[in-house]
């Protein structure tokens, strides 16, 4: 045995092992002081965050919270990766997508970064004739090619593979996705009448001459768009490769061809532990499917940063979002990533926007050294725990879908559009309250910010599930007060009384101003309420003074003309006091009534 020299920095050496009943004791001491008498579990309870599908976030986790064996890097149940060396050799793919027939923007793309193209073609994109010119210049036999052509994909891989044979590309060389994914189609436009024939057509093409083109994509963006969770986003996948797998070994591929035909694209969101546990969780469900088919269990993944949580108002601050969102999709082990530009909900995104996204991915890569460690995450006693759980909850919601008759089944009831409508109503609950706060949007917004404007995208093909915003409703109210300030010259104003010191009112009158902003309502704090311009008010100071100014300045304010008095706090029994703001109450039920109140249609 090896004895180190005493440097003087003997680290815990001198210190006893500190036990989580010990832990548990003072938190139970932090809270008692705020109020809350807990102990022992129940105290580690009170600091748990609610997740969605049941799950729940504890404050700490130890090695005593077990999960299942992950295996190794390349190796079944492939939890840890889809191959041995995951990234590490040369990063992830780095994907753009293109919803015009922009050859200028597709070259800028892939001479400053960008190793693949995914090309949005037909309705939602542009035409198939567009495609040769689109791809003039681009070297295919080294640029994979991703289609995504919902009803015209047939045509579209058929103009495709005659570029290929046009410019020369051997057949081998060919890299990339047909695209074709008829429930996709179906989930996003209610449009059930998807032959299946020329897609298997497509399948066995792929498999007997083209060994680098997939033919088929399960893409749980129709079902992440529409609001659902990360478990059904995960049971909607499987659901939906189960049901191609039967498809197309009915059409006589073998079990191995049909599994290689298929590529898995996920979200990736903001929320990185959760995005990092649902790649993870997917590879492994899915190694479970193809164990039970009889197939090789790798799970080739296509990761893009969530639509969902992209937003109109302040879209510079996407660019953060999708940093995160993109990390959380390397260290989840994606194979591609696809960084959408930050002005990607307000219409075609300009080259800066689009420069941003690609070096998105190079900064991760090359100069984080993201992808040099294989599964980052593994080992973490809170992401193991995680991926497992998550994994039981897609596992669960995938059976409810079997026992519906499959996905096409599920689909057509409604199951499924009902069951991702109600896990977006509670979410819609909660960022109504601005337990989940949009920074820019519901916290912290920008009143005077310049407009970013774009060029109209083409429309995405709708008729199906529906596609939702996390920023939708305060998108309603602000354009409420937009329109409000070009009809008349001014916005919508609330005066903030602020009782007493600075100390005293700043907390609330911050509190409250970020509040009614988020509705497109201008705080006005300086001056009197007669020369504020505004009908309405707010006091702003501590309960203390509360109790002593709040009935005579509500009595003061309602002389001026006040139509309606607020009270920064928890509701009490002050005279003349309408309404109450406060943290946890319904910000968007509050702000819309106010702009009513206010004739701001």
């Amino acid at each position: 045995m090896t004895v180190l020299p005493d440097d003087g920095l003997s680290l815990a050496a001198e210190f006893p092992d500190a036990t989580h009943e010990q832990w548990q004791r003072l938190v139970a001491g932090v809270l008692r002081k705020s109020g809350k008498e807990v102990s022992d579990d129940a105290a580690e309870d009170a600091l748990s965050t609610t997740l969605e599908d049941g799950l729940r976030a504890r404050p700490l986790y130890s090695a005593l919270d077990s999960a299942p064996d992950p295996g190794l890097p390349g190796f079944a149940p492939f939890t840890r990766g889809g191959r041995a060396e995951g990234n590490t050799l040369g990063g992830w793919d780095v994907r753009q997508r293109h919803t015009a027939a922009d050859n200028g923007a597709v070259l800028a793309d892939l001479e400053n970064g960008v190793a693949s193209l995914w090309l949005a073609v037909g309705a939602g994109g542009f035409p198939v004739s567009s495609l040769g010119p689109v791809l003039d210049g681009v070297y295919l036999g080294l640029a994979p090619v991703v289609l995504e052509a919902g009803r015209e994909v047939e045509p579209a891989a058929r103009e495709l593979l005659r570029l290929y044979e046009e410019r020369g590309v051997a057949r081998d060389a060919a890299r990339g996705n047909l695209g074709a994914d008829p429930l996709g189609h179906e989930a996003r436009t209610g449009d059930d009448g998807f032959d299946f024939a020329p897609v298997a057509a497509l399948a066995r093409l792929c498999a007997e001459e083209y060994p680098g083109l997939r033919a088929l994509t399960v893409d749980a963006l129709p079902y992440h768009e529409a609001g659902g969770s990360a478990a059904q986003e995960l049971g909607s996948s499987l659901a939906t490769g189960v049901a191609y797998l039967r498809e197309l070994t009915g059409a006589g591929l073998s079990v191995e061809q049909a599994a290689a035909q298929l590529e898995f694209r996920y979200a990736a969101t903001a929320d990185q532990f959760l995005t990092i546990a649902k790649l993870r969780a997917a590879r492994r469900l899915w190694a479970r499917v193809a164990e039970v088919c009889g197939a090789p269990g790798g799970q080739v993944q296509h990761a893009v940063t969530s639509p969902v949580m992209m937003s109109r108002r302040d879209p510079w601050v996407n660019m953060l979002r999708a940093t995160v969102a993109t990390l959380a999709a390397g260290a989840g082990g994606a194979e591609s990533v696809t960084v959408l530009p930050f002005d990607h909900a307000l219409g075609l995104p300009d080259a800066f926007a689009r420069r941003i996204a690609r070096n998105t991915s190079t900064i991760l890569v090359e100069e984080s050294h993201l992808a040099r460690v294989i599964d980052p995450a593994g080992g973490s006693w809170y992401v193991e725990r995680l991926t497992d759980e998550l994994a039981h909850a897609g596992w669960e919601f995938f059976q409810r879908i079997e026992q519906e008759g499959g996905q096409a089944a599920a689909l057509r009831s409604g199951r499924v559009g009902e069951e991702l409508a109600a896990t977006w109503a509670a979410r819609s609950a909660k960022l109504a309250k601005r337990r989940e706060p949009v920074t820019g949007v519901s916290e912290f917004p920008h009143l005077a910010e310049r407009t970013v404007a774009r060029e109209p995208a083409p429309e995405p093909p709708s008729g199906g599930l529906p596609r939702v915003r996390r920023d939708e409703a305060y998108e309603n109210l602000r354009a409420r007060s937009d329109a409000h300030l070009a009809a008349t010259g001014a916005r919508p104003r609330i005066f903030l009384a602020a009782l007493g010191p600075a100390a005293a009112h700043t907390a609330r009158l911050t509190f409250a101003s970020n509040l009614f902003q988020a509705g497109g309502i201008q705080p006005v704090t300086d001056g009197t309420f007669e020369d504020s311009g505004a009908t309405e008010a707010c006091l702003c100071s501590s309960d203390a003074l509360y109790e002593e100014q709040a009935a005579e300045v509500t009595a003061s304010l309602r002389s001026a003309g006040a139509a309606q008095v607020f009270l920064a706090g928890r509701p009490g029994q002050y005279p003349g006091v309408d309404a109450y703001v406060f943290a946890g109450c319904d910000a968007v039920a509050v702000l819309s009534a106010t702009l009513d109140r206010m004739g701001v249609s």
